[in-house]
């Protein structure tokens, strides 16, 4: 596995390239714990090369998902592929996590719940 990380505008994007297995599910972990850390408030994960997630693969990213709450973090994952797509589904993650086709989506996403919260 290999991860891509850089700043767009006011988004921090992770990409991941390969399996995110048991051995890489730590680097993705540490990666993602770095960017909570630094106060990001827009996370995307790009998943548009992820070829395979594991158990542990799907713990790094449930384990940060109430640090995220927490700190009024978007995490927001897109481009799955349909298989990795119906891994989420079947376990209910796409209730708890946001998953969009795309970075633009993502990106709309984000700018419509950021508009909503300064509405109230």
């Amino acid at each position: 596995m290999e991860l891509l990380i850089n700043n767009e505008d006011r988004f921090h994007i992770i990409s991941i390239i390969g399996d995110l297995d048991a051995s890489s599910s730590v680097i993705f972990d540490s990666a993602l714990e770095e960017a909570i850390n630094s106060r990001q408030k827009n996370i995307f994960i790009d998943c548009s090369q992820l070829d395979y997630i594991s158990s542990p693969g799907i713990g790094a990213f449930t384990s940060r998902l109430e640090e995220c709450t927490q700190n009024n973090i978007h995490l927001v994952l897109y481009g799955m592929s349909e298989k990795i797509q119906t891994v989420f589904k079947i376990l209910g993650l796409d209730l708890l996590i946001v998953i969009k086709e795309s970075k633009e989506e993502a990106k709309n996403y984000v700018d419509d719940a950021q508009f909503t919260n300064t509405m109230h």
